[in-house]
């Protein structure tokens, strides 16, 4: 799976969405921005995202994803803000 696959599939599940991939190989990181995420908790913004993928990751084909998911007033995290 790729960046691009990655995208699309996010974006066919949520149309409008701006999502950012980064990544390679089978370890990628993903920021989705969307309104469908406004009062939404991080757990309940995630747990659909990464249902998406249930089957790849499983597989080992898509070993790691680390999604970050903001509704479009929300500004995101900064390199800084990262432990």
């Amino acid at each position: 799976m790729n960046a691009d696959e990655i995208a699309t599939r996010i974006q066919e599940a949520y149309p409008g969405a701006k999502v950012a991939t980064e990544g390679a190989d089978c370890s990628f990181s993903v920021t989705v921005t969307s309104e469908a995420f406004a009062g939404l908790s991080l757990i309940q913004r995630q747990r659909p995202l990464l249902a998406l993928f249930k089957d790849q990751l499983a597989s080992g084909e898509l070993h790691a994803l680390s999604i970050v998911a903001l509704a479009p007033q929300e500004t995101p995290p900064s390199a800084a803000d990262k432990p």
